[in-house]
């Protein structure tokens, strides 16, 4: 049976990592008929899956860059959205760190410009405080310049939060339809996919690595998407208090540099390495990479060692220049550009938000709020994050969350299931919501728990059960002669 055609929409959204779900969220709270677009199996399998999950303060950006307005902005209702949500958001504060008189000038240069940007509290600190509320930063450590209002969230659970609210608000998600063609016909886009067209008054193009590519789709030539790879390595969960803080080394000119990074979900980070390559599906970790990173974390933190890390991947950042490129691209009236979304695009995904909202506006689409808007969302349970009278009290309630199915994470068996029924169907999709599989076992102990239950509640085969889409199923079937 052919799928069916969908009818017209106002607003077509392109791209499902959390610049995509972030805008479909602000959206929609108005009188729209809104679709979001993903080529991948599930959200935040793009660009989205590798974000470290720093909440930037906006330091080290150029105080009259676009990306620099857009992470303060960001940060500040960055922390609304977590309490609207029930999104994981923890300030932590960082820390940019010197060890040379020589490097003192730089350091008040980017806390001069951030300040210019309205980044509050800036402090330069000593060598001494640094002792005393950072004990296990190296003691050759000079100053740093401290920023209070940084913090860390889930990436990949914002990603899921953002869009099962804009869902609730109306919004329509179709995975694993990827865009190949875009016509303009008397003021309507219509937007190919590999399964089904698409008929929208306005288009949003927020496709990660390839908006350079979708935007050449309506004559948007002026850019190009250049992949940016960096390699982060997870270390054990047992150090998740070797740092108070998100720790920075003085920054380059391409990157941050190599940091120690607090996560929302415990386990440290090291890294990334940015390293500029051509191949938008590189995302292979390296030797090299491994040595470099180890070798920068290690002059922030000696004490941490090879054998913390538990886990390693790489991501690509879409650079597209030195700034975020969002724009109504007057050559083809009613498409907008959001491209070029690297560091702080986590950050600044809320205020991009608003940012494509105003330019819908100052191009021609009525945006009417909705009487009724639902803004706020039961908090999802992660059995990591709660006290264990409070789990205890759970378990009276249901029985399932009793179930461990994953004992490095502590993820129930409660948990995946609500994971699926909020959207998960691959292992990847359960793993980020949940963290079952993102332990120190790699899955060993839980993955077949996880296909059990994924098999019961999806009415999938074994065979049918994939890590993350299509060419990545676990089990083969030997009758198949594969």
């Amino acid at each position: 049976m052919p799928l069916p055609r969908p009818s017209p929409y106002d607003v077509l959204i392109i791209g499902g990592g959390v610049t995509g779900a972030a805008i479909a969220r602000e959206l929609s709270r108005y009188r729209l008929k809104i679709a979001l677009l993903e080529k991948e199996e599930e959200l935040a399998f793009g660009v989205s899956k590798s974000n470290s999950g720093i909440i930037h303060p906006g330091t080290q950006n150029p105080p009259d860059s676009l990306k620099g307005k857009l992470c303060v902005q960001g940060n500040i209702l960055t922390r609304r959205l977590a309490k609207e949500l029930g999104v994981d958001f923890r300030e932590v504060g960082e820390l940019i760190v010197i060890f040379k008189d020589d490097e003192m000038p730089e350091l008040l240069k980017i806390k001069k410009e951030a300040e210019e940007l309205g980044v509050p509290r800036l402090e330069i600190v000593d060598g001494k405080w640094l002792t005393i509320n950072e004990p296990n930063l190296n003691k050759e450590a000079l100053a740093a310049l401290y920023a209070p209002t940084a913090g860390i969230i889930s990436p990949y659970r914002l990603v899921y939060d953002l869009s099962e609210n804009a869902q609730n608000n109306g919004v329509e998600i179709f995975l694993s339809h990827r865009v190949t063609g875009i016509l303009r016909k008397t003021g309507t886009y219509e937007v190919q996919t590999d399964k089904i067209p698409f008929k929208s008054r306005f288009v949003i193009n927020a496709a990660g690595l390839f908006a350079d590519e979708v935007s050449r789709l309506v004559g948007g030539d002026d850019y190009t998407i250049k992949p940016r790879k960096g390699e982060e390595y997870l270390l054990d969960k047992k150090l998740e208090n070797i740092t108070r803080h998100l720790l920075f080394p003085l920054p380059s000119p391409t990157s941050k540099g190599i940091l120690v990074i607090k996560t929302a979900d415990g386990n440290p980070m090291i890294g990334p390495t940015a390293e500029d390559f051509d191949n938008k599906g590189d995302t292979a970790t390296s030797d090299a990479g491994l040595n470099k990173v180890l070798e920068n974390a290690q002059k922030l933190v000696p004490s941490i060692s090879g054998r913390d890390i538990i886990a390693y991947f790489a991501g690509l950042r879409p650079v597209a220049g030195n700034d975020f490129i969002i724009r109504h691209l007057d050559k083809s009236p009613g498409f907008i550009d959001v491209a070029g979304i690297q560091s702080p695009g986590l950050t600044a995904a809320p205020a991009i938000a608003l940012m494509v909202a105003d330019l819908l506006k100052r191009n021609g689409l009525e945006l009417k709020k909705k009487l009724f808007f639902k803004k706020h969302r039961r908090p999802s349970v992660h059995l990591f994050a709660i006290p264990f009278e409070k789990t205890r009290k759970l378990i009276k309630k249901d029985p399932a969350y009793g179930e461990i199915v994953c004992r490095c994470e502590m993820v129930s068996a409660k948990e995946v299931r609500d994971a699926i029924k909020r959207g998960a169907h691959t292992l990847d999709g359960i793993k980020f919501r949940t963290r079952a599989q993102a332990g120190r076992c790699h899955g060993g102990f839980c993955t077949t728990r996880v296909m059990k239950i994924m098999a019961e509640e999806l009415k999938l085969k074994t065979t049918e059960i994939t890590k993350r889409g299509k060419g990545s199923e676990i089990v083969k079937d030997s009758r198949d002669g594969k």
